[in-house]
């Protein structure tokens, strides 16, 4: 690495590739104080297992070029303006070595989003001020199969990460009944992310009806716990499972990515008898690099077993003929799905007369 004064840029040596860092010094996490060239540094030091998480999968970025800052947000869906954004598009003059992936949206729109397939891609992403990377599900030789199902629990008002971690842990028992190997890690906030490696053989929709099937059955186990419910105002004091995660072009955080918070959190790979335990705030870009070089990648074996999606494709059709559940609503920019029930809040939907 080459020596420069404060605050001018510096170059890192990534592989094979020298990445350039500008504007090094500015404090990208104000409550940790973390700078830029740390966030930079931080993705190398994880970036076996980073890596192993994004490859070859096409990926949004979070950019938020001014840092976590008080006051800053994020560009919406809806198009209001914001301080950051998602960018699905690989950027203009990206180097030669930043690889991309076709992907198709929910619109039929096409666009051409980075390809991670080594280390030095996820280094020039954080000088572009990605702090959070989202991969798709998907493999760029298969961009319309998803080979992860992904189960995000996500705590409501009046919940916390323990409850979310109580559900995690009822997911896993769920999981080793149908002889599944579940990888859990931290979301960086309050809530548990599981993933699941699929064999590539269904489709978006597939892969969601099945996130729904395995919801409902946690929530019939845990009803006191659990909700299914789309609508926040049917949630109560519970663990939303979020299967609308799982439907295309939603993407969660991958393992390894800082999120965008002042503490500057990292969604942390754990192992199951870490959960019960576990502190979110104890996983943050500055931790993680001593945990990683101690314990590896918790996810290392990932792909080692792919699994076939039968059995809860047999609950989605079960809970349909047997207790009538039929699909839920799709997130409000998602077209029209066959069989989508009305997208209506239920406080606002015309009651029959």
């Amino acid at each position: 690495m080459a020596v420069s004064k404060r605050g001018e840029p510096v170059e890192l040596v990534v592989g094979d590739q020298s990445v350039r860092v500008t504007n090094p010094d500015r404090v990208y996490f104000p409550e940790a104080g973390v700078t830029k060239v740390e966030l930079v540094r931080y993705y190398i030091a994880v970036a076996d297992g980073l890596v192993r998480a994004l490859h070859l999968r096409p990926t949004t970025l979070e950019r938020w070029p001014g840092g976590v800052v008080e006051g800053a947000q994020l560009t919406q869906r809806d198009g209001a303006p914001g301080d950051a954004f998602y960018q699905k598009r690989v950027p203009k003059n990206a180097p030669s070595y930043v690889e991309t992936a076709r992907i198709t949206f929910p619109s039929g729109r096409t666009a051409d989003e980075i390809c991670v397939t080594e280390p030095a891609v996820v280094a020039w992403a954080a000088n572009l001020g990605t702090i959070t990377f989202h991969p798709w599900p998907v493999r760029r030789g298969d961009v319309d199969h998803p080979d992860e199902l992904r189960i995000d629990l996500d705590p409501q008002p009046g919940t916390d990460f323990a409850d979310a971690v109580t559900v995690a842990t009822e997911t896993h028992a769920l999981l080793d009944e149908l002889g599944w190997v579940g990888w859990p890690k931290t979301s960086g906030g309050r809530g548990v992310h599981v993933y699941v490696r699929l064999q590539p053989r269904w489709t978006f929709t597939e892969v969601r009806q099945t996130a729904i099937a395995l919801a409902r059955e946690l929530e019939r186990r845990r009803p006191d716990l659990v909700t299914t419910a789309w609508w926040k105002e049917q949630r109560g004091e519970k663990v939303f499972v979020d299967f609308n995660q799982n439907a295309r072009d939603r993407t969660i955080a991958s393992a390894y990515s800082a999120r965008a918070r002042a503490w500057a959190p990292v969604s942390t790979p754990l192992g199951w008898d870490e959960l019960a335990d576990a502190e979110p705030r104890d996983f943050t870009v500055r931790t993680v690099p001593e945990r990683f070089a101690r314990l590896g990648d918790l996810w290392a074996g990932i792909d080692e077993t792919a699994h076939d999606l039968t059995p809860l494709l047999e609950w989605w059709e079960r809970d349909l003929r047997e207790h009538g559940l039929e699909d839920m609503p799709y997130p409000p920019d998602h077209p029209k799905m066959a069989g989508e029930p009305r997208r209506v809040q239920p406080s606002r939907a015309k009651k029959p007369r």
